[in-house]
């Protein structure tokens, strides 16, 4: 069973510089990053071995947030051998998720 991946300042660029990786900035304190929460851990496990699903704490690493021009979250990178291709701010479907991903696998 596939988990996501749990980023930090140390961790992110070897993570994402090859293949295809979502990464959720996020904060214990969001409504809205909650309620997404288990759709993460959902794509986690269907995308498991073909992208990389990946979750940022805000509140611990306010460095990354800075360095990715995050001002409110959530907020979900596409990410696609360390460049950074689309994002969504917000809230929003497993559907609109998973075709963002495939779109880039």
């Amino acid at each position: 069973m596939a988990k996501y991946i749990d980023l930090t300042q140390d961790t992110i660029e070897q993570t994402i510089k090859e293949g295809v990786s979502l990464v959720d900035f996020w904060a214990p304190w969001c409504g809205p990053c909650r309620m997404i929460a288990p759709v993460i851990e959902q794509l986690a496990q269907d995308f498991e071995g073909k992208a990389k699903i990946c979750k940022v704490n805000t509140e611990d690493e306010q460095d990354l947030t800075m360095k990715y021009g995050i001002r409110s979250v959530p907020t979900i990178l596409f990410v696609k051998d360390g460049e950074v291709l689309d994002q969504i701010i917000g809230a929003t479907s497993k559907a609109a998720l998973e075709e963002k991903l495939n779109t880039y696998l």
